[in-house]
This record gives structure tokens, C-alpha cells and sequence, in this order.
């Protein structure tokens, strides 16, 4: 049965005179993006999705390029947006996430809202493998959207405990289903 792979982008270089959507993966983010394009689990992907985002485009370059796989760029599937607000050093983020994560049909700071981002990433991925025809199908994205997407293809409410525990995780799904059949795992 085919699967879907929603992975994230692992380590970035974090530089608040960047724009977010414009930073690019660190070393360490690089080689876990290697390791994993070459680990077993990658193995069946015949086509890649990727965010519009750099980091995001980065990581599926990456994991395509051993087989030469071909990477399309959906937009909508970037991380929610928090343009509202930019830059936000560390414990300030984490204070954001967990009030965006807990109260999903409110805007945190102009940020969109978990709800709306929800439904944004569900149509985004729904249209995608509705004109897929290979075997498993990796979408590239973001931790924040990941976890919405497996929060509303499992049935669970949208809650932080689902979040992956940091940067450059994945979860799998069978196509046909579209449940998700694991929680986040490293993707090295």
C-alpha cells in the first residue's frame, strides 16, 4: 500500500534579521536531511511536495536528489503564518505556539489561526494526492501545520501534546486511508 510521509525540515540557521520563510537549513539540518533521504523509510517515495518556504525547499532537494526525484512547491503548504509578528526570540515562541495550539479559532498577534491553517494544509495535501499516481508520496512542510494535518486526519482535537518534539520529524499515513499510522518520529 502506498504511504504518505509528512516530514519537517530539521535544523535551521536561525537569523532574526532574515525573514523566516528565507532561512535555510544548518549542517546538522543538512546531513539529517541526507541520512534520511537514504534510510529505508524513503526509500518507495516517487514524488516530492515541498512548502514555498526555504528551509523547507532545502530539505526536499536533499532527500530528492540520490534518485532524482522531482519536487513540486505548493505555497500552501507553508507554516501557518505568523508574519504578524516576525521574529520572536525562543521562550516568546514557545509562549506564542502554546496559545495558538490552545485556542484554535483565535489569532495569536495577527498570526493565522490554527483553525483556519488546518483547513488550509488539509486542502493543500487532499488536492495533491487526489493527482498522484505513484507509490508513496512525501509532502515537506512545517512542525506547526504537520501537527494540525495529524490532528484532523486522526480525529483528535487540535492540541500541542500532538507537536513533534523538535525540528525534522515524520509521520506516515496509508494513501488510501489518510490515517495517520504514527505519531512523529526522527527522521534521523
Amino acid at each position: 500500500m502506498p504511504s504518505l510521509l509528512v516530514i519537517t525540515h530539521p535544523e535551521v540557521t536561525i537569523d532574526p534579521d532574515i525573514p523566516i520563510t528565507d532561512w535555510t537549513l544548518n549542517e546538522a539540518g543538512r546531513h539529517r536531511a541526507a541520512a534520511f533521504a537514504a534510510s529505508e523509510t524513503f526509500a518507495g517515495v516517487t514524488h516530492i511536495w515541498t512548502s514555498a518556504e526555504k528551509k523547507a525547499c532545502d530539505t526536499a532537494e536533499i532527500l530528492a536528489r540520490p534518485r532524482n526525484l522531482p519536487v513540486k512547491v505548493d505555497p500552501l503548504l507553508g507554516e501557518n503564518d505568523r508574519s504578524a509578528t516576525g521574529f520572536l526570540p525562543p521562550a516568546e515562541f514557545e509562549a506564542a505556539a502554546d496559545a495558538f495550539f490552545a485556542r484554535p479559532r483565535i489569532s495569536f498577534c495577527g498570526w493565522e489561526t490554527a483553525a483556519d491553517a488546518q483547513a488550509r494544509i488539509h486542502h493543500a495535501v487532499t488536492s495533491i494526492i487526489n493527482r498522484h499516481d505513484g507509490a508513496d508520496l512525501a509532502i515537506v512542510s512545517h512542525g506547526a501545520v504537520g501537527t494540525l494535518l495529524w490532528c484532523g486526519l486522526s480525529g483528535s482535537p487540535i492540541d500541542r501534546c500532538h507537536d513533534q518534539p523538535s525540528q525534522g520529524h515524520y509521520w506516515c499515513a496509508e494513501l488510501s486511508t489518510l490515517k495517520p499510522e504514527t505519531a512523529w518520529r526522527s527522521i534521523a
